[in-house]
């Protein structure tokens, strides 16, 4: 016997449900002994058979129904709208909806635009044309700092530029201005004549937020161009023609295979952070797209370090480059406190928010996206208000996370080591390792978020006890004073007041 699993056997007799008598009868004398059926007739009245759960099951199963041909798609029903709406066949695709509008054409600025008069800012002793510098003041901009000094008029001049300088030390200014001042004529559709790569999507936001304003004041346009956003919307805003595109490497990819972007016109070529798209894997994608910038242009590098590949793109892609440097290759912030905490594994949680406690913002940096949300429910439930930014967030979610970080709504901002590349915020008063970092560049990297703009900040390095040894490493070779990690315990009062660490030396 053969046992079928396509429908569940069914008691009794099936016949037409909700038909006229005369077409029972006529059904039933067709399967008569000695009735005579022609396969059109057959074929004209096709049944379609369905669960019958109105008079409950029949020795443990529902028996089956026909339904009827002209209640088999009722009007409103799912069926029914289905096929009234379906494409036929080799029928034309129906048009895109046209894109709503492009809010990240002109992104909000993070500074704070001013009213008065305008007055010449320090940039403009600088040799910054007067409609740049109009754009600086009215963006809250006053004085250049050390980088932008020394950077802004060798770039002016049209040489290349290679900076070495960390993060958050003014590299955007020091290359937005002069790149801002030099660029010739108009953009046309889809031909942009700058462009600024960068590693990240958060970093390419916020350069593009510090470019626009000032921008606006010479009549250009910036437009950020990375993964996780609408690309019909930004291929929509490049169609119309952009002057500036600060982009990351794999989008912009994207963008020229599909030819949607022609890079032949741009004229100047800026690469942000170029060591850490090198860490990144990224040098071969970055060495493809500065093939296809086929006009003679002026390149710029920012790095932190200016070895290993980012030597090689500066040997191979930079013409005579004009080193700029505001610190020694391995130097941090002078005004960064360096404290190093032997901890409990079950209480590293509470010694974080602790030191939390004693800041309006700390970023917390793990090892692992799990990790990551790990602390940041943990966080939670002690009270302090955290988010957790990684890799596996969808953009939107990291945006927004970072804008409610940025705004004083959270706290602790919890973050792997991609995700919280490029934040660029002044007032970070910590910076903890939730684990040692791997190297003394990604603690470079990691401790550059705190102690910007003149400020003190705290480079806070958690510690198990089977970790002092990766805290020995990591001490001689930023070149600091050799010594044991402080054991401490999430309810020694000194963690809301760090500098209390320092006065006990």
């Amino acid at each position: 016997m053969v046992a079928s699993t396509s429908m569940p056997p069914c008691r009794g007799r099936m016949r037409p449900v909700g038909m006229p008598s005369s077409a029972n009868s006529a059904a039933a004398s067709a399967s008569s002994p000695g009735a005579t059926t022609t396969n059109s007739e057959v074929r004209a009245t096709p049944q379609v058979y369905q669960l019958d759960r109105r008079s409950g099951p029949i020795g443990g199963r529902h028996p089956v129904r026909p339904v009827h041909p002209e209640r088999r798609a009722r009007p409103g029903t799912m069926s029914s709208d289905m096929s009234e709406h379906a494409r036929p066949k080799g029928a034309p695709r129906r048009r895109r909806r046209p894109p709503k509008p492009a809010e990240y054409r002109t992104p909000a600025s993070t500074a704070t635009t001013v009213d008065t008069p305008y007055e010449p800012t320090g940039f403009r002793e600088l040799g910054v044309p007067e409609e740049v510098d109009r754009g600086l003041h009215a963006a809250g901009f006053a004085a250049p700092f050390a980088i932008q000094t020394k950077a802004i008029p060798v770039a002016l001049e049209g040489k290349d530029v290679c900076g070495r300088a960390r993060t958050g030390s003014g590299k955007t200014l020091a290359f937005g201005v002069p790149m801002l001042a030099r660029l010739d004529g108009e953009a046309a559709p889809r031909r942009p004549l700058g462009l600024v790569l960068v590693p990240t999507r958060e970093l390419a936001l916020q350069v593009a937020e510090v470019l626009v304003p000032v921008a606006a004041g010479c009549d250009r346009t910036v437009l950020p161009v990375y993964g996780g956003a609408s690309r019909h919307q930004q291929i929509d805003e490049l169609a119309r023609g952009v002057d500036v595109v600060v982009a990351t490497p794999l989008r912009l990819i994207d963008l020229l295979k599909e030819n949607e972007l022609d890079l032949s016109g741009v004229q100047i070529v800026v690469l942000d952070e170029a060591d850490r798209m090198a860490d990144d894997g990224f040098t071969p994608q970055v060495e493809w797209i500065l093939r296809k910038c086929t006009a003679p242009r002026q390149t710029m590098l920012f790095s932190a370090t200016l070895d290993g590949d980012v030597g090689h793109l500066v040997a191979r892609y930079m013409t005579d480059p004009v080193e700029v440097a505001i610190d020694a290759p391995t130097d941090t912030v002078g005004t960064m406190y360096h404290l190093f905490l032997a901890v409990h594994h079950m209480d590293k949680d509470r010694v974080v928010a602790s030191i939390a406690s004693g800041f309006a913002k700390t970023i917390v940096f793990c090892q692992t996206k799990r990790t990551c949300d790990r602390v940041e429910h943990n966080l939670q439930d002690l009270g302090v208000k955290a988010a957790a930014i990684h890799g596996d967030l969808a953009q939107a979610s990291r945006e927004r996370a970072l804008k409610r970080f940025t705004d004083g709504e959270l706290t602790v901002l919890v973050a792997t080591d991609v995700a919280a590349r490029g934040i660029d915020i002044d007032d970070i008063g910590a910076v903890v390792h939730y684990e040692p970092a791997g190297d003394a560049k990604d603690y470079l990297h990691r401790s550059g978020r705190t102690a910007r703009a003149g400020r003190d900040g705290w480079a806070v390095t958690l510690a198990e006890y089977n970790q002092h040894t990766q805290v020995r490493i990591l001490q001689r070779a930023l070149r600091l004073d050799l010594a044991p990690p402080v054991e401490v315990f999430s309810n020694n009062p000194k963690l809301k007041d760090l500098h209390q660490f320092r006065s006990a030396d």
